[in-house]
Order: C-alpha cells, then sequence, then structure tokens
C-alpha cells in the first residue's frame, strides 16, 4: 500500500509547476537528483541518497521516471505515487564501482524515451551529484545540450502549500518540546554528551499527537568558546559553571523542519554576553514586526542590521534563510538570502528561518525564529520564549 504524505493531485501540481519553470528556463529533460526534490515531487523517501538515485523529469512525459538501487525500488513503491513503469532500478554492479557508473544507466533511459537531443538540466551545484555525473551524462549523451539546473525545482517550491505549513506547524510543536528537553538537561555537571542524547531522543520522539523525525542537521550545542563558531557540536566535557550554551535544534515533521536557536547561562556570566543577547532580540524582534509582503529580502537584513547599528556589534554574514523540506546534510533551500544585494521578493507562503546569531573571538549568542509569510506579515512558528535562557 502507498505511503503518501501528500494527495497525488498536490504532486501532479507540484509537477506542473515544474514544468512550467523548465519551460521559462529552456530546459526539456530535468535530471534530479536531490532528495528533498525527489521527494517533493513524488514523495519518495528514504536513506538510500549515498549511491546515485533520481529523477528524470520530461516535458514530453506525464510522470517523473524514479531510478535507483535496485534494492531500494521497493521504497519508491511504497513512498512515491508513481507507476510501476517509472520506477527504474538498476542492478548492484553499478554501486561504486570505477568502471560502471549509474549515470550511464540513466543515459539508456533517455535514449530510450528519445529525448537525447533535447537540452538537459542537472543540479550540477547539489551536494549528491558529483562531477563524474556530469562526465559520464555527458560522455553519453553528445548531442544532448546541457544546462546549470540546480535550483530549478528549489526555486519553485519555496512558496508552500497549506499543508506544507501544517506540516511545518506541528515540526515546531517538536522543535519547542525539543528546546525544553535541551533546558532541562543542561546543567553544572552534566556530560555535553549526555544531554545531546537527550536530546536526539526528543527529537525523534516529538509529541504525543505527532512522531518526530531525523533532522537533517545534528544538534548544535556548543559549550563555553566553543560558541564563538556556529557549527560545532558536543563534546565529553561535563558543563561548568559561568558557561554559554548555544542551542539550534530542530524539531522535523515528514522531512519539513522547523528550526530554533537560542543560547543559554550556566551561572553569572560577563556583561557583554548579556549586552549582546538583548542586541541579537531586540534586532529580531523589530525586524519581525517590519516584515510585510512586497518586502524584498535584503529588506529584513536592512531593518536588522539598522537596529543594531548603535550597539556596536557587527554581523558579517546572512541572517536568514528559506526552509521547509530536507535531507541532510542541511535544511536550507538553497535558494533566497536574507542579505543585502537579495531582490527576492517576499509573498506569502514563504517560510524562512530568521537567523541572527553574533559570533565574537571567543564567544557568540544564537536566538532565532522561523516563520511563514501571510498577507499580512509574518507569523512566526513558534511561540517559545524570545530571550536568553539562564539555569
Amino acid at each position: 500500500m502507498k505511503e503518501l504524505h501528500f494527495a497525488v493531485e498536490e504532486y501532479k501540481s507540484r509537477l506542473a509547476k515544474t514544468k512550467t519553470a523548465m519551460q521559462e528556463k529552456g530546459v526539456d529533460v530535468l535530471l534530479i537528483e536531490d532528495p528533498a526534490n525527489m521527494n517533493w515531487l513524488t514523495g519518495f523517501d528514504g536513506w538510500s541518497f549515498y549511491v546515485h538515485q533520481g529523477l528524470v523529469v520530461a516535458l514530453d512525459l506525464d510522470e517523473p521516471i524514479w531510478w535507483g538501487r535496485g534494492q531500494d525500488s521497493n521504497a519508491a513503491r511504497l513512498t512515491s505515487w508513481l507507476s510501476e513503469e517509472n520506477i527504474r532500478p538498476y542492478d548492484d554492479t553499478y554501486v561504486q564501482n570505477p568502471v560502471k557508473h549509474p549515470y550511464s544507466f540513466v543515459a539508456d533511459i533517455v535514449r530510450e524515451k528519445n529525448l537525447q537531443t533535447k537540452r538537459i538540466g542537472t543540479e550540477m551545484d547539489h551536494y549528491y551529484y558529483t562531477a563524474k555525473c556530469q562526465e559520464v551524462i555527458e560522455r553519453e549523451l553528445p548531442d544532448a545540450k546541457f544546462l546549470d539546473a540546480t535550483v530549478l525545482v528549489n526555486w519553485v517550491k519555496i512558496v508552500k502549500s497549506d499543508n506544507e505549513i501544517e506540516y511545518m506547524k506541528r515540526a515546531a510543536k517538536i522543535a519547542e518540546r525539543v528546546m525544553e528537553v535541551a533546558y532541562d538537561a543542561v546543567a553544572v555537571g552534566v556530560r555535553q554528551c549526555d544531554a545531546a542524547a537527550k536530546v536526539a531522543h526528543a527529537q525523534y520522539a516529538g509529541t504525543p499527537e505527532f512522531g518526530g523525525d531525523y533532522s537533517s542537521i545534528i544538534p548544535l550545542m556548543p559549550a563555553g568558546e566553543r560558541t564563538s563558531t556556529p557549527h560545532l557540536s558536543w563534546t565529553d566535557q561535563p558543563y561548568k559553571d559561568g558557561e554559554t550554551i548555544i542551542l539550534e535544534l530542530s524539531g522535523n515533521y515528514r522531512r519539513y523542519h522547523c528550526p530554533l536557536a537560542r543560547t543559554m547561562i550556566l551561572g553569572k556570566v560577563e556583561q557583554r554576553i548579556l549586552d549582546l543577547a538583548d542586541t541579537v532580540v531586540e534586532g529580531l524582534t523589530t525586524a519581525l514586526e517590519a516584515i510585510r509582503p512586497g518586502m524584498t529580502c535584503e529588506d529584513i537584513e536592512r531593518t536588522w542590521a539598522k537596529s543594531i547599528a548603535k550597539s556596536g556589534f557587527i554581523k558579517d554574514s546572512r541572517c536568514g534563510y528559506p526552509i521547509g523540506l530536507g535531507y541532510p546534510p542541511d535544511w536550507g533551500e538553497h535558494t533566497a538570502s536574507l542579505r543585502p544585494g537579495d531582490k527576492t521578493v517576499l509573498v506569502p507562503g514563504m517560510c524562512f528561518h530568521l537567523m541572527p546569531g553574533i559570533w565574537l573571538d571567543d564567544c557568540g549568542v544564537e536566538i532565532s525564529e522561523p516563520f511563514y509569510m501571510t498577507d499580512k506579515g509574518a507569523v512566526c512558528f513558534s511561540t517559545y520564549p524570545r530571550k536568553l535562557l539562564s539555569k
């Protein structure tokens, strides 16, 4: 029995929108390997992205064609809406074989469908699509014209449906529960790894109403001087009195993410940490209250930057990005960024992680809010207290 998370009609609507974008970009055939894009278009969900797998989407074909490792083909039958003839497994001799590559198998599908002279878009700069993939497909299909379609699907899916927003609201409830567990678990004398284990359990368990899933990013929980950089996590050392801990965590419901960051202090800390937290919260609140449809991404960043200018603190990185459906190693969508120069216009249905963390030479503060756009402005997914946490 199919295990679909959305109605087939919604998947078909997504496919139609993707084909419209393909036509606008001059792409006849789209080769997709990003597992988030595979899931969004078909429902396919499996931890099989360590081998090559993907979709062939063509303007001339009614359905995408899933291709992948033979032992993963039942995952396509269970989790996607695709018909049997569009599930195309390759045998295990293609797996991690230096002289036989899966994109030769893909080329066979393209030739079978008489698409070998078309304009073919590939996701050239996604994590899973390697230089070897491009080399093989170009060698196999010398009469095709190849185009960079790295984020073609990503831009189509930047506006969420009501059903997707509902999934993200559930992910937010999980994120709030995860943050509560983290707050309870972090204490002087507790090993960081033991607190992280409780956080991971909470992510998977979810809430009594709905279970969670694995996050695309591990719990980021640096403590002490390690808070001076955003992408470190726990160690096996115990927490100490006077330490600052960053908690950048996420809830995940059916692969839809809602990240949430807070900073926590144990005991008494330096005044500059308190000042930095006040600056981040003020800027975050000011930016959220100003957001309206029709603003651009850089407008949000400018509002944030103007708010913190008087503090003397400087943030030299973007302050947010779109979120939604994701697989490791990222829950971001790789499209718009809340930073100077990004002219992307905000419209209802877009979802962002407003994450204005500031990291200094020996410490840092992260306090964030995930939000979605309505016709009136930004609505936060979470109601978790927007403040520096202390214990």
